[in-house]
């Protein structure tokens, strides 16, 4: 199974998933929907390894047998295929504003006051 380290903290843990071979060092803190997974269901190392004082945001996907370096930061929604150098950041692309003027009145009002979201 997995190994996680001491003091690994799980902030609104809700839709976490951590892998079966996957190694979480010390001091690690996630947010939720974080993903340690796979790409490979062979019986082998196929899950990242978190050294320690790491910290990745919610929704953040980290596949793969990569290692996250010490002190690393992971952004919220990143996807990470690739090992992370020790106290690197990686974030994800900003999401595009997109103009709503194409919308209605009436649909216009539904998004902005709120309902909608």
């Amino acid at each position: 199974g997995a190994r996680i380290g001491r003091r690994v903290t799980i902030d609104h843990g809700m839709g976490v998933v951590i892998g079966e071979t996957a190694e979480i060092g010390n001091d690690v803190h996630m947010y939720s929907g974080v993903v340690i997974g796979g790409v490979s269901r062979r019986p082998v190392k196929r899950h990242p390894t978190i050294e320690d004082g790491v910290v990745i945001g919610a929704n953040a996907v980290l596949l793969g047998p990569i290692r996250v370096g010490r002190g690393a930061k992971i952004g919220a929604g990143a996807v990470v295929r690739e090992d992370v150098p020790p106290g690197a950041v990686v974030v994800a692309p900003a999401s595009p504003i997109i103009d709503g003027s194409f919308l209605s009145r009436g649909r216009r009002e539904y998004f902005v006051e709120g309902a909608g979201i």
